[in-house]
C-alpha cells in the first residue's frame, strides 16, 4: 500500500477532472447530473462488497452501465435526459440499499475517506483523471457546437447521439476517480460546486474551465487540511469548502 502523500496527489489530480468536466456538465445543462450520476455508484459499490473485491470495480460497472441505459433512453424513447437520469437514480439508491446492510459499510460507501491505496489504484485514478482532461480538451469545439445549434452539428456531421454518450462516459469516470474520496454521496458535489462559482466569476470560455478546475483542487486541498486538522470526515468537508467559495462567488456583480 501506497502512503497518505500518494492520496493527496491524486485526490487533487480527480479534483482537477471533476471541475473540467463540470464545467461542460453547466453549459450543457446537465450539471444537476453530477450528483444524480454518483448515486449509480452505489449498487456496484455493494456488489463489491458482497463478492470482496475493489469497490472501484463495481462502482465502475454500475456507472457504465447508468451511463449505457440513459443513452439509450434519451435516443429510443420521448423523455428528457434529466427524467432517464431521475429513473437510473431512484433505482440506484434503492438497489444500493438493499445490497449494503453495514453501517459501517455504507458509510464508507456514502462518504469516502482516505483508505489504504495501492499502486494500481494510484496509477489509474492520475491516468483516468489525465484521460478525462486531454479527452474534453480534444471534444471541446464539438460538444459547443452540439450545445448552441444541432442544425449545425448535422451540417459538420457530428454524430450529437455518441458524442452526448461519450461525455456521459467521461462524467461517469470523473465520478469513480472521486468514489474513494468524497464517497457516492458527494462525488458528484465536486463537479456542481466548483463549476457554479466559476460560472460566477468569468466571462470568457477559456478562463471558465481554467477557473473550474481550479477552485475544484482549491476546494480539495483546503477540505484536506480542514479535515486532517480538526478530525472531520474528509467528504463533507470538501463540499462544504466548496460551498463557501460559491457563497462568497455570489458577491461578484456580474458585468
Amino acid at each position: 500500500m501506497l502512503n497518505e502523500n500518494y492520496s493527496i496527489i491524486l485526490a487533487i489530480f480527480a479534483a482537477g477532472a471533476a471541475g473540467f468536466v463540470g464545467a461542460f456538465a453547466l453549459m450543457k445543462k446537465t450539471i444537476l447530473a453530477g450528483d444524480v450520476m454518483s448515486h449509480v455508484a452505489i449498487p456496484g459499490l455493494g456488489l463489491a462488497i458482497l463478492w470482496q473485491i475493489n469497490p472501484l470495480i463495481g462502482g465502475a460497472l454500475t456507472l457504465f452501465i447508468g451511463a449505457l441505459i440513459i443513452s439509450q433512453l434519451e435516443r429510443k424513447t420521448t423523455i428528457s435526459s434529466e427524467a432517464a437520469i431521475g429513473v437510473i437514480f431512484a433505482s440506484s439508491v434503492a438497489l444500493g440499499a438493499l445490497l449494503i446492510n453495514s453501517k459501517e459499510d455504507l458509510i464508507d460507501a456514502l462518504f469516502g475517506g482516505f483508505s489504504n491505496l495501492s499502486q494500481g489504484e494510484f496509477i489509474f485514478g492520475i491516468a483516468s483523471s489525465i484521460f478525462i482532461v486531454a479527452a474534453l480538451w480534444l471534444l471541446r469545439n464539438k460538444l459547443i457546437i452540439g450545445l448552441f445549434s444541432e442544425e449545425l452539428a448535422m451540417a459538420e456531421k457530428i454524430r450529437t447521439s455518441r458524442l452526448n454518450f461519450l461525455f456521459l462516459l467521461l462524467f461517469s469516470l470523473a465520478i469513480l476517480c472521486g468514489l474513494r474520496f468524497l464517497g457516492a454521496l458527494l462525488a458528484g458535489a465536486l463537479i456542481i460546486v466548483p463549476a457554479s462559482a466559476a460560472r460566477q466569476l468569468t466571462h470568457s470560455l477559456p478562463w471558465f474551465l481554467a477557473c473550474s478546475m481550479f477552485l475544484s483542487v482549491l476546494s480539495m486541498i483546503i477540505g484536506l487540511i480542514i479535515s486532517q486538522i480538526y478530525n472531520l470526515e474528509l467528504g463533507p468537508t470538501v463540499v462544504v469548502v466548496a460551498a463557501a467559495i460559491f457563497a462568497l462567488s455570489l458577491f461578484k456583480r456580474k458585468d
